[in-house]
């Protein structure tokens, strides 16, 4: 059999380590996983409770139009429902873009170092990918902009960045938004809108109005703690939610995903104490940087990238043996590794196995 082209040398993309897998390869019986920025306090009561009543109902299909997920999911963000499409995960959105829209030779532009899912589907369709590169760890708008030309279909901007954890602010983003042609499609990834704190973001939703060509993918994976269930979604004008659907598979999340995510949404005070708990945690973590001599970028999401100041993959391997699995091997950045904001007891629990390795390696004297 003879594979398209574009996919014989395509990376297989790697999730961070499964916490059995490194029980049964070490022999050990405690390991907090901080590789997935995942959400340490999982989902609110309210959703598992969702989740469990939903099981009376797994023989039968789910509503593929998702309809009262959307209504209320329309009425959560002040859009109506002819404005979002739901996927298995925001990752699927992705690719219904990239399904949608590209064709072989056209031009996609995205940071040098960012979320490796848009590249990959970028190839896949026979896409060209232009990659800027990041400037301090953020996106180059300007830069990026300088890239457009008539080939250009969709330009991705990752808000906070992953790996970085970076963002642009809201004054960049519209500035670089009044800037873009019509014709080229932005999608802006805000998968971890939920937890920033600083004033200057920008809220990708209120956009949309102003910017026809702008696409906002968000997801219930992050900080409503639904990462198993796989929901995520895409919020655009109606004429690019259409085109999108038309690719859609008819049955693309379950019932429990619809009815977890749906009592997820109700419970906003849960999410405003995950976002309070990992506002903490960031401190927590930026504190002991410091007093480690470490630097680290920004943090805006549920992560910290934090550079280690030798090879991140022996780190990795050296956390990895004292049960602590967090991210290693960026390409641009060999010596930082990227932690997911734990608990507070996590959090500790991987400083303390972090400042062990370094002393022992000579990093910290």
């Amino acid at each position: 059999m003879n594979p398209k082209p574009s996919i014989v040398n395509l990376p297989v993309y790697k999730p961070g380590k499964p916490v059995e897998e490194v029980k049964k390869e070490l022999g050990l019986n405690e390991v907090i996983k901080l590789a997935s920025n995942e959400n340490p306090y999982g989902s609110s009561p309210s959703a598992k409770a969702a989740i469990i009543s939903e099981l009376d109902n797994l023989s039968i299909y789910p509503d593929g139009s998702a309809a009262e997920l959307t209504s209320a999911l329309a009425a959560h963000l002040g859009v109506n429902s002819d404005n979002i499409i739901f996927g298995c995960g925001s990752d699927e959105i992705i690719a219904l873009i990239a399904r949608a829209f590209f064709l072989p030779g056209d031009e996609t532009i995205m940071a040098d170092q960012t979320f490796s899912v848009y590249k990959s589907n970028a190839d896949i369709e026979g896409a060209v990918t232009i990659e800027v590169p990041l400037a301090a760890g953020t996106h180059d708008l300007e830069a990026m902009l300088s890239k457009v030309t008539d080939r250009t279909k969709v330009i991705w901007v990752c808000n906070p960045n992953n790996p970085t954890g970076t963002i642009v602010s809201a004054d960049a983003l519209t500035t670089f938004l009044d800037s873009v042609p019509n014709q080229v499609m932005v999608v802006l990834d805000e998968a971890y809108s939920e937890y920033v704190t600083d004033l200057t973001y920008s809220d990708g939703i209120k956009l949309l109005e102003r910017y026809p060509n702008l696409v906002v993918l968000r997801t219930f994976s992050k900080i409503y703690g639904l990462a198993a269930l796989r929901i995520g979604y895409g919020v655009a004008r109606p004429e690019i939610i259409k085109l999108i659907n038309q690719v859609r598979e008819p049955f693309n999340t379950s019932r429990v995903a619809q009815a977890g995510a749906l009592a997820a949404l109700g419970d906003q005070d849960y999410v405003q104490e995950c976002r309070r708990l990992n506002a903490a945690g960031i401190l927590q973590l930026q504190a002991e940087f410091k007093r480690l001599g470490l630097e680290s970028f920004p943090a805006h999401g549920n992560f910290i990238m934090v550079d280690v100041r030798k090879s991140a993959l022996d780190v990795f391997e050296s956390l990895l043996r004292k049960g602590v699995i967090v991210r290693a091997g960026h390409r641009l950045y060999p010596t930082y590794i990227r932690v997911t904001v734990g608990s507070a007891e996590q959090n500790k629990a991987f400083v303390e196995a972090l400042e062990q390795i370094l002393t022992e390696q000579g990093v910290r004297a």
